[in-house]
């Protein structure tokens, strides 16, 4: 398939979250440079979306302060993160969902697992997933999987993702790119067909 948008696209902002901001001894995960610029070409591309009637839903990675929910998370190299009630779980304050957006929080990686995304999916009718936030190599990645095994044509909006390392980023972005041949576009692409879309 070689459009970019196939059907009826859905927008999926995954954990743009505080900690994004902070070093990795605060945050407990490590961040690739320019999240600042990721949320600034975020913030547009979900501006993009709402005008064209798009639906977005913004996902929240949350963990219980007793850490009962993290399960195998903690054996590799992240240390606790995304508790509740810390400062740097909640959402970028200008990513948060308003009202005609979706709101979903998640205990693991991928978008799917413990969700309800599938059923909203349904209900929404979608075809095309475009994916944004974080991690590329962990969240994003593991969603695109679970995406693209239920037959979604998925897209990776590659200047709008952030790995936990440049080269996990580069790795994963490979990856993704392997199971769809258009999985790696960026916002500017996104954009451009969005147009299409409100013209169709």
């Amino acid at each position: 398939m070689d459009e970019l948008i196939v059907g009826r696209p859905v927008l999926l902002v995954i954990d743009m979250q505080q900690d994004g901001y902070l070093p990795t001894e605060a945050s407990g995960i490590p961040h690739m440079p320019g999240f600042e610029g990721r949320v600034a070409r975020t913030i547009e591309l979900v501006d993009a979306c709402r005008a064209a009637s798009v639906p977005v839903v913004f996902f929240q990675e949350v963990h219980r302060r007793d850490l009962v929910d993290f399960g195998r998370e903690l054996d590799g190299t992240e240390g606790v993160h995304c508790l509740e009630g810390q400062p740097g779980t909640q959402l970028v304050a200008e990513l948060l969902p308003r009202d005609g957006d979706y709101f979903i929080p998640k205990r693991r990686y991928s978008c799917f697992f413990g969700t309800d995304l599938e059923i909203l999916l349904r209900g929404l009718r979608a075809e095309t997933l475009l994916l944004t936030g974080g991690l590329t190599d962990v969240c994003v990645h593991y969603t695109f999987a679970d995406a693209h095994q239920r037959d979604y044509y998925v897209r990776v909006i590659e200047d709008c993702v952030g790995g936990s390392t440049v080269a996990r980023h580069e790795a994963s972005l490979d990856a993704m790119a392997y199971l769809q041949s258009r999985a790696r576009c960026t916002s500017e692409d996104v954009k451009v067909a969005l147009k299409q879309v409100a013209l169709a």
